[in-house]
């Protein structure tokens, strides 16, 4: 039965002068890379090889050479300190904001605006920083906060989640838009009433969505009742597609009808004119108090404030 191999415990420093003994071949010279006189750099060496139990070294007329044994220490040697100096950039990376893991959250209006925008600023200084982003409604988004999954959320606060919990700052709220294909024969009028779209098709989120709300609140603000032809979904994709191909009006955030309409997206839709604003109430930047927030994520917030119209946003400056 063999034995176990012996644990070789070599130091970082013991390492770093076998690496600079191999490159330069001399001892003298890699006594100095590493900041220390030849007596010393003598005497390391000789605990390094008396550790191993084997000449590292050969001294040669034209410098010092590894012996085989040598070569199989420095390569596992050179790979320990590409290690440490990997682990080392990545803690200062962590620790400024430039590394590390982040998942957020949004609703869809601030998600496109300016979120997008905020992340790629973020990942031009920091490329291997690791963000996840979800776009989901606020119910969602406050239950994954809540938890602990995410870093931090833009939402609206709902009653049954205790605000005490979370660190709160108002950002903005939405403003409404209706938006159609641009064929559809409603496209070119302006502006269009409330009482030409109560008969139309329309595809909305599902009943409590805020956009939802809002905009069944504006026909009963004018006396009309909310319309009766509704396909009900709460994805965008299924909504952009099903406006591509039928005369139907979609309520969604003003940010998100003006990213398709306008170039370079460009998808042939058009947002009708109506005679008053509909706004959804505000959306905050949320996280939880129990949870400091990690350097990147307290770059991105910073970004966030900055590139919204937040009224906190020179807090930060």
């Amino acid at each position: 039965m063999s034995l176990p191999p012996a644990r070789l415990m070599l130091k970082p420093a013991q390492l770093r002068l076998i690496q600079q003994i191999a490159e330069t071949g001399q001892l003298q010279l890699a006594a100095e890379r590493v900041g220390m006189t030849q007596p010393a750099a003598s005497r390391m060496l000789a605990e390094i090889e008396n550790q191993v139990g084997a000449q590292l070294f050969l001294r040669q007329p034209k410098g010092m050479e590894p012996t085989e044994i040598g070569r199989a220490v420095l390569r596992r040697a050179r790979v320990i300190l590409r290690e440490m100096f990997s682990m080392a950039s990545e803690v200062q990376a962590l620790r400024e904001g430039f590394g590390g893991a982040l998942r957020v959250g949004a609703v869809t209006g601030p998600a496109v605006s300016y979120l997008v925008s905020a992340i790629r600023e973020i990942k031009q200084g920091a490329p291997d920083a690791d963000i996840t982003v979800d776009v989901m409604p606020s119910r969602e988004l406050l239950l994954h906060l809540a938890a602990g999954e995410m870093d931090f959320v833009l939402a609206r606060i709902l009653p049954e989640f205790d605000s005490q919990d979370f660190n709160i700052l108002p950002m903005r709220d939405e403003k409404v838009a209706f938006l159609v294909r641009s064929s559809h024969p409603l496209g070119r009028a302006a502006p269009v009433t409330l009482t030409e779209l109560a008969g139309q098709e329309w595809i909305m989120q599902q009943r409590g969505a805020p956009i939802r709300e809002a905009a069944l609140a504006a026909f009963a603000d004018v006396g009309l009742s909310e319309p009766k032809n509704i396909v009900n979904s709460p994805s965008l994709l299924l909504t952009i597609a099903y406006l591509a191909q039928s005369d139907a009006v979609a309520p969604m955030s003003e940010e998100v009808a003006e990213l398709l309409i306008r170039p370079p997206v460009g998808a042939g839709f058009a947002m009708l004119q109506v005679p008053h604003e509909i706004r959804v109430s505000p959306y905050y930047l949320l996280d939880l108090k129990r949870r400091p927030l990690s350097p990147l994520a307290l770059r991105l917030r910073e970004k966030l404030v900055a590139l919204s119209k937040s009224p906190v946003r020179d807090a930060f400056g």
